[in-house]
């Protein structure tokens, strides 16, 4: 264990002295995705709980698709499957889009990660009470102002706890990363069990780095809850 580290312990945290690699490349791949995810998942929630089917629909559909395929799937599809496609080359920046291996992964988490997030805040939406609304409305919002004012933070707020599940969820996909060769912490232990034969050190080291995370995670979201989180608690 303690050579395994002596030799490995820069490519399973940060580097192997050409670019990042580990727990680097896993924070950014999930940091990134998660960004990309939770900004178009607000517009698209408030699609989701749309009176009109026209607008609710296609969301419902994406969401469905995202979240009833595997994201080993995903990945696969906009890897290799995409770029098999004739249409695909023929476009110049399409092309250098889908040939770039980050580029292909950061879209398939992305879409995986919005179309979960999508449905829990459009859960939160349909969980408000009504007479909150009614209150808003009272102070003559509506519209866009509703939604910005008063809807979309108290969802943000209540989505807290079921958020941080798809937050944890998500770091642990990163895991599949290591299919279009990006170097996270996955494909370093993978490389140091090819290179040492020690496999229950390999992956241990890497469980045990995922496991920090996960754990830093947690404080984070609880942190969070305790302060956002605070009037649905008791009163005193």
């Amino acid at each position: 264990m303690i050579e395994l580290l002596q030799e490995y312990w820069r490519p399973f945290l940060y580097s192997d002295g050409s670019h990042i690699t580990g727990l680097a490349m896993t924070l950014w791949l999930l940091t990134a995705s998660l960004c990309i995810g939770f900004v178009v998942s607000i517009p698209l929630s408030i699609a989701r709980v749309s009176p009109s089917r026209w607008v609710r629909w296609p969301v419902q559909f994406y969401t469905y698709l995202f979240r009833g395929t595997p994201l080993y799937i995903q990945l696969l599809i906009c890897y290799t499957g995409i770029y098999s496609l004739a249409a695909i080359r023929a476009q110049p920046v399409l092309d250098a889009f889908f040939r770039d291996a980050m580029n292909c992964t950061l879209l398939a988490f992305a879409l995986n990660t919005c179309a979960y997030t999508t449905e829990i805040f459009a859960g939160a939406i349909r969980s408000m009470a009504h007479g909150e609304v009614e209150a808003a409305k009272a102070y003559g919002l509506s519209g866009w102002k509703l939604y910005a004012y008063v809807i979309m933070p108290s969802a943000l707020r209540r989505s807290l706890p079921y958020y941080s599940n798809e937050v944890i969820l998500m770091l642990h996909s990163t895991t599949v990363a290591f299919t279009a060769t990006i170097p996270d912490i996955l494909k370093v232990a993978r490389d140091a069990n090819s290179a040492t034969f020690l496999t229950f050190q390999s992956f241990g080291i890497a469980a045990l780095i995922y496991l920090t995370v996960t754990f830093a995670l947690v404080g984070l979201f609880r942190l969070a809850e305790r302060r956002w989180l605070a009037f649905l608690g008791p009163s005193h």
